[in-house]
C-alpha cells in the first residue's frame, strides 16, 4: 500500500501512487486580465486549454462566516492542463469492488495509516487523529483507462492538521482548539488531484448545524471550513455567559426561560456554583439548612430590649488581650479501476488483472499563499468571574477545589427541575450538613432553570 501526502517530496518512493496532475489556485482578478490578453493575441485551442482558469463552486456552506472572502469558491487551473481535459469524466469508480461517486466522502491513506497497518501489534505512542487517514470529498473524477483513474477532491482537515498562522477570529492558531470534538473535522477549500488506487474505503460525513439543537452526530461531522486562500477559519456560534463555542461532546444546559433561551456549559454552571458556594462558606463556615436557622433564631437568648430591661446610658471600653485570626476569601456510467504491473504494458483480459493494492496519492501543498496545506446536543452549563490573563488552574484560579464538589443532576421528569448536588469535602467543620441541593440558574439571566 502506497500513501499520499500534502506536501510535495522531492525523493522518489516506492509507496507513492504516481499522479501527474496538480493544482494552482489562481486570483480571479488574473482570470480577467488574461481575458483582455487572448483578445489581443492568436492563441490556439492548445494554448487556451493550457490556460484556461476553472471556477470550483464550493459544496460547504458553513452557518458561520469569514473575515476575507464570502465563500468558499475557488478559481483554478490544472496542470498539465490538456492532459487532464483529454481524459474521459466519468460520475464514479470502481476499486476492490466498491463503487465510489462522485461528491462522495472517501478515507485516503497516508504514511502514518500505513506505517500503523505495518505496526499491527506493535506497541506504538498514542494515536492522534491525524493518524488516521485522511479524509477528502470528490469533486470530480477523470480517467484515460482502467490503469489510470484519478479524482479532484477538496481534503478535509483534523483539527490537529491546522497549519501555523491560521486565523480563528482575532486569535492566531495551530492545531485542535478546546471546542474541537473527537470526531469533528474541518472542511476546506483545498484541492488536490489523486491517483484513486489511494483510497481505502467510503466515509460518512454530515454537517452540523449548531442550531438544531435536537441532531446529535455519533459520527464524523464538520461545522467550520477552513479557507486555504487566507488561512482563516470561519466563525463559530458562541455560547454562554463565557462567550466561548460549543464543545461537541461536551453536555450544554439550555435555559428554560422564554426571553433567554441561552445555552451553557455544564462546566461553567459548576464553577459558578462552587464559586459562589466558596464565597459564602469560605474554608470553615459549615452550611446550615434554611430551616435549621430559624430553629436556631427562636432558640437564642432575648437581648434586654427585648425583655424590656433598662439599657444602661454608660458605655464600657473593651479591650483584647491578644489579636484575633482574620478569615480572607460523469456525464458517463462508472468506470473500474485496474493496475497492472508494467503501466505501459497493453492492457490484459479483464479476468487475468488481479485486483489492484490501495495505494495512497499526493495530498499537495495549498497554493498561493504557499503553505501547507447541526447538532447542538440538547444535552446542554462560564463561571461568573472570568479567568485573567494567564490565570492557570491552581489555587488562585478555583480556590474551592479538594473543598467543595458539586454534581449536575438532569431532571427524572419533565415537570421536575435540574438541580445541583454539593458535597462539602472539608474537615473538621462542626455543624452544618455535608450535602445538600440547589436549583440551577441561567448563567446570563438569572431565571431558575427548570
Amino acid at each position: 500500500m502506497a500513501s499520499a501526502r500534502k506536501r510535495p517530496r522531492v525523493e522518489t518512493e516506492d509507496n507513492r501512487a504516481e499522479c501527474p496532475f496538480s493544482i494552482k489556485i489562481v486570483d480571479p482578478k488574473d482570470k480577467e486580465q488574461k481575458k483582455k490578453k487572448r483578445r489581443r493575441t492568436d492563441g490556439g485551442e492548445d494554448d487556451d486549454a493550457n490556460t484556461k482558469i476553472n471556477l470550483q463552486m464550493s459544496p460547504f456552506a458553513p452557518s458561520g462566516k469569514f473575515k476575507t472572502h464570502e465563500t468558499m469558491d475557488l478559481h483554478y487551473q490544472v496542470e498539465p492542463a490538456k492532459k487532464w481535459t483529454d481524459m474521459t469524466r466519468y460520475n464514479s469508480f470502481v476499486l476492490n469492488g466498491v463503487k465510489y461517486f462522485s461528491e462522495g466522502f472517501i478515507y485516503v491513506a497516508n504514511d502514518s495509516s500505513i506505517e500503523r497497518q505495518r505496526a499491527a501489534g506493535e506497541v506504538m505512542q498514542p494515536r492522534k487523529k491525524s493518524d488516521d487517514d485522511w479524509v477528502a470529498r470528490i469533486l470530480e473524477i477523470r480517467a484515460s483507462d482502467e490503469h489510470h483513474v484519478y479524482a479532484r477532491v477538496y481534503w478535509m482537515y483534523w483539527p490537529d492538521e491546522l497549519p501555523h498562522g491560521t486565523h480563528d477570529g482575532k486569535k492566531t492558531v495551530q492545531g485542535r482548539q478546546p471546542y474541537h470534538g473527537a470526531n469533528e473535522l474541518i472542511a476546506s477549500n483545498h484541492m488536490d488531484i489523486i491517483n484513486v488506487v489511494s483510497v481505502t474505503s467510503q466515509a460518512q460525513v454530515k454537517q452540523w448545524y449548531e442550531e438544531n439543537d435536537d441532531e446529535v452526530q455519533q459520527a464524523l461531522y464538520w461545522r467550520q471550513a477552513f479557507d486555504v486562500r487566507t488561512y482563516e477559519l470561519s466563525t463559530v456560534e458562541l455560547v454562554c455567559s463565557c462567550n466561548t463555542p460549543a464543545h461537541p461532546d461536551n453536555l450544554l444546559v439550555g435555559c428554560t426561560s422564554e426571553t433567554c433561551k441561552k445555552w451553557m456549559h455544564e462546566q461553567c454552571i459548576k464553577d459558578e456554583a462552587l464559586r459562589k458556594t466558596y464565597a459564602r462558606l469560605g474554608r470553615d463556615k459549615p452550611h446550615l439548612n434554611p430551616d435549621a436557622k430559624e430553629t436556631d433564631e427562636a432558640k437564642r437568648p432575648l437581648s434586654p430590649t427585648e425583655t424590656g430591661a433598662a439599657v444602661s446610658a454608660h458605655s464600657i471600653d473593651v479591650r483584647a488581650d491578644g489579636e484575633s485570626d482574620s478569615v480572607q476569601v460523469s456525464t458517463k456510467d462508472n468506470v473500474d479501476v485496474k493496475q497492472s504491473e508494467d503501466e505501459d504494458a497493453p492492457g490484459a483480459p479483464e479476468d487475468s488483472i488481479a485486483e489492484p493494492s490501495v495505494e495512497p496519492p499526493s495530498k499537495s501543498e495549498p497554493q498561493t499563499p504557499t503553505k501547507i496545506t447541526s447538532i447542538k446536543l440538547t444535552n446542554k452549563g462560564k463561571a461568573g468571574r472570568p479567568r485573567k490573563k494567564g490565570e492557570t488552574n491552581g489555587d488562585s484560579a478555583k480556590p474551592w477545589e479538594g473543598l467543595f464538589e458539586v454534581t449536575l443532576k438532569m431532571a427524572a421528569d419533565k415537570n421536575d427541575a435540574m438541580t445541583l448536588e454539593f458535597k462539602d469535602l472539608r474537615e473538621g467543620i462542626k455543624g452544618g450538613e455535608k450535602t445538600w441541593t440547589e436549583h440551577v440558574q441561567c448563567l446570563v439571566c438569572g431565571a431558575e432553570v427548570n
